[in-house]
């Protein structure tokens, strides 16, 4: 199989453009058009993940966290980083990873970890940032065309539906002015042409590289084109998920609860509060500024990670909230990318790394 088969799927499911701006999601390391027989699965790329994969043959180690986060200014050893892509270019092996992209679908890091715990009636509960609707004018000649550059450069993702768009046909007017070169019609000339009003959704970020696309694909020298802003409702993108544990319980048994779902050693948490836990906000990794979120959200308890010493002040009595490790609250990245991947290629060699990657220790 081909490494870019695996990329396109997973990215459909989680699209690039979904990366929080800090993020370095995708392929890191090796060529879409490689040719490979086994893939390994696991939340970080280590020393010895990168031995388990030149073991077992894996061409391709699928990750959660990105091996390479900043830019490299030297590929000379001496750090974890260096060595690792030094190795993975010797044994000929790729590395891709889904992180921030995976946390912020419904279906990814954080469906996963609602469903450990026994969340129901689940939604986003940040959604992610602003949509836009980009309606441009192509003649009926060129409407295939420009359709497949604006939605190959990533407008008209839909929930869990990508390449999203819709036409209309009409009738478009214009006269070509002095110093012009037009496409159809003459210079001095109204000209009226049988055109296609296109629209897709597109993500803020990705508002200019879709219309440079637009641009590059558009036989006029003007193109036409109008960008709206759209309300979003009823995402399922976006940060942490909000939900309801099946049976209120007590803020004890409710940390019990978490930390056997978990396999945690042990639990960080804040004050007690008063009421049963019913409605539960949570966030895989780092999810502390999802804190006021959850808050207004009605969300009894939070259960992330990486809390800091002044959090736990915030809503005594309130909010129960609990730091649970970053690695506890992402293990099971792994199963939701291997169910993914096994789902949809069922006769491709998939492995679950067997290296726990998690670097904190407990005496």
């Amino acid at each position: 199989m081909k490494i870019k088969e695996i990329i396109h799927y997973l990215e459909q499911l989680a699209p690039l453009h979904l990366q929080e701006s800090y993020d370095n999601s995708g392929l890191l390391i090796g060529s879409p058009d490689s040719e490979i027989k086994r893939a390994l699965i696991t939340l970080d790329v280590t020393y010895d993940v990168m031995d388990e994969a030149v073991r077992s043959g894996a061409g391709l180690i699928i990750a959660h966290h990105p091996l390479i986060f900043k830019g490299l200014k030297h590929l000379n050893g001496g750090n974890m980083v260096e060595d690792l892509v030094i190795k993975a270019v010797k044994n000929d092996i790729a590395v891709y990873a889904a992180h921030t992209n995976l946390d912020n679908v419904a279906a990814g890091v954080n469906g996963r970890l609602a469903k450990q715990l026994g969340l129901t009636e689940t939604k986003v509960l940040l959604p992610s940032g602003k949509l836009f609707k980009l309606v441009v004018f192509v003649p009926e000649s060129h409407t295939g065309v420009v359709r497949d550059a604006l939605l190959n450069a990533g407008a008209g993702h839909i929930g869990r539906y990508s390449h999203c768009s819709f036409g209309v046909p009409g009738e478009g007017s214009f006269k070509a002015l002095e110093g012009t070169h037009p496409f159809v019609g003459e210079q001095g000339k109204i000209h009226f042409e049988k055109e296609v009003r296109l629209e897709s959704i597109v993500p803020e970020m990705l508002v200019e590289e879709v219309l440079q696309a637009v641009f590059a694909a558009h036989p006029y020298e003007e193109v036409a084109y109008d960008i709206y802003p759209v309300e979003r409702t009823g995402t399922d993108a976006g940060a942490g998920m909000v939900g309801e544990l099946p049976v209120a319980l007590p803020s004890g048994e409710f940390l019990r609860m978490v930390k056997k779902k978990l396999g945690a050693k042990q639990l960080r948490h804040g004050m007690m509060v008063k009421q049963e836990i019913k409605k539960v906000a949570i966030c895989g990794g780092s999810g502390s500024f999802l804190m006021e979120r959850a808050f207004k959200a009605g969300a009894d308890a939070l259960v992330t990670a990486d809390l800091k010493y002044h959090d736990f002040f915030l809503y005594p009595n309130r909010m129960l909230l609990v730091d649970a490790g970053h690695y506890e609250t992402e293990q099971f990245t792994k199963d939701l990318l291997f169910d993914l991947l096994t789902k949809k290629f069922p006769n491709f060699a998939l492995q679950i790394s067997n290296i726990n990657t998690n670097p904190v220790s407990f005496l």
